[in-house]
């Protein structure tokens, strides 16, 4: 089980920190994808076990960091930054997936319930 927190309503230019535990598992790759309405769900960023390899999206490089912590089974998704077109509902995700197919929604078998991010511009 995932669980998400985190989200709310932020001004451009603004900062919200992302979190997400898991429970009853552990997953190679923890990370958050995101849909905005009337757009398919798009990855974001993902880090990898072992070694916390990070990997992210061109449209949030260097603005958006993601980290975890093995030994509390959290991931977090620190967004600086922000613009309007990050508005959307973010989802944590988890899975086992080889490095190749960590940017694909449909290769994660266990997602969070969403949390809303909108930035107001």
């Amino acid at each position: 089980q995932l669980q998400a927190s985190g989200g709310g309503l932020v001004q451009a230019g603004g900062s919200l920190r992302l979190t997400c535990t898991a429970s009853g598992r552990t997953f190679v790759n923890l990370g958050w994808f995101r849909q905005a309405p009337g757009k398919e769900r798009e990855f974001v960023a993902i880090v990898r076990r072992p070694g916390s390899s990070t990997y992210y999206s061109e449209s949030v490089k260097g603005r958006l960091t993601i980290s975890r912590d093995n030994t509390k089974n959290t991931v977090y998704l620190q967004m600086n930054s922000l613009k309007p077109e990050d508005t959307a509902v973010y989802y944590c995700a988890g899975g086992d997936v080889i490095l190749s197919g960590i940017r694909v929604a449909t290769t994660y078998r266990y997602w969070g319930q969403g949390t809303q991010v909108t930035v107001s511009s």
